[in-house]
């Protein structure tokens, strides 16, 4: 059996007294989507932000590629391979789209891959292309979104972390978006989605785990969790 790309025991993350998440874990399996799953506080975006290296982890493992990472650097986590797209995007406002997303490929060992890496970028959203020279604060909610995942691309990640791409856009918006991760996808690339929306994470997702007060409660293939009755009754609506 295919050792998971990205293996999560049993984590437990602390703000000083306060936990963050105090049980979670899952797989991700190379080439599929993972969804994590549950109500804004239930410790998606802590989960995240801990692979990431943004947030120290308490207890437990993460492992990638079959290596430990929990407690690494943000920085020596990225040139593994490994990216985030932050909820609330984090952007550099004040400066131009192109030089943020020249930032995003600041932990690249080969520098001579960055315009490779833009044009491929600007092929994906072409809008960026055009807006190249714009501020980044000028920008509208959807382009900014654009932006922040752009910028994770960058850095050539084998596994895209996206928090909550879908927060406060348009319907319209989220659609174009979800049709772009889903291209990504099928060109190879494995995607970890923290959302919102129930619905939409299990339509786009192969797998995924829900959390609750921080910590992971049931796991599984997105169709099996659509069908489950504790996921209808607390989050699709259903009786």
């Amino acid at each position: 059996m295919t050792a998971p790309l990205l293996k999560i025991e049993h984590l437990e993350v602390r703000y000083g007294d306060l936990i963050g998440v105090s049980d979670v874990s899952f797989e991700v399996p190379e080439g599929a989507v993972v969804a994590l799953l549950g109500s804004n506080g239930g410790g998606k975006t802590t989960v995240l932000n801990a692979i990431a290296g943004l947030i120290p982890v308490h207890s437990g493992s993460i492992g990638f590629r079959g290596e430990e990472i929990g407690g690494e650097s943000a920085f020596s986590i990225v040139r593994k391979g490994l990216a985030l797209s932050p909820e609330g995007w984090r952007l550099f406002v004040q400066q131009s789209v192109e030089n943020n997303l020249k930032l995003g490929a600041t932990p690249l060992r080969d520098k001579a891959r960055v315009g490779v890496l833009l044009d491929r970028v600007y092929e994906i959203f072409p809008k960026l292309k055009e807006r190249r020279g714009q501020r980044a604060g000028t920008m509208s909610g959807g382009e900014r979104q654009m932006l922040a995942v752009g910028r994770a691309l960058m850095s050539d990640p084998k596994l895209l972390m996206l928090d909550e791409p879908s927060l406060g856009l348009a319907p319209s918006v989220v659609e174009s978006m979800y049709e772009t991760f889903g291209r990504l996808h099928k060109e190879g690339l494995t995607i970890l989605l923290a959302e919102q929306s129930i619905e939409l994470a299990l339509e786009v997702s192969d797998f995924a785990t829900v959390l609750q007060v921080g910590k992971s409660v049931l796991s599984g293939t997105a169709a099996s969790l659509a069908d489950d009755p504790q996921v209808q009754r607390a989050y699709l609506g259903s009786a």
